[in-house]
């Protein structure tokens, strides 16, 4: 019997041959990225973090981070 061998991409219809242009490589930040502000579930610090870092407190290691709420005003009309 023979070792496994994966299938080889024929190029047919369900698959692209160019990369996807929009897709960002990885490892890489954008530095005009927005910071997002967290919260630590453990120690409680503020966290800012970019798309792509590791979702990981700089204090104390946690990695459970609570999104702080917005404060934009939000109003609902009641009927």
């Amino acid at each position: 019997m023979s070792a496994y061998q994966p299938p080889a991409s024929t190029g047919g219809a369900g698959s692209s041959s160019q990369a996807n242009p929009l897709a960002m490589p990885t490892g890489v930040i954008d530095e005009r990225a927005r910071f997002v502000e967290y919260t630590c579930g453990d120690c409680d610090s503020a966290v800012s973090l970019k798309r792509g870092e590791p979702i990981r407190c700089r204090n104390c290691g946690h990695r459970v981070l609570y999104k702080q709420r917005t404060n934009r005003m939000v109003q609902f009309e009641a009927r």
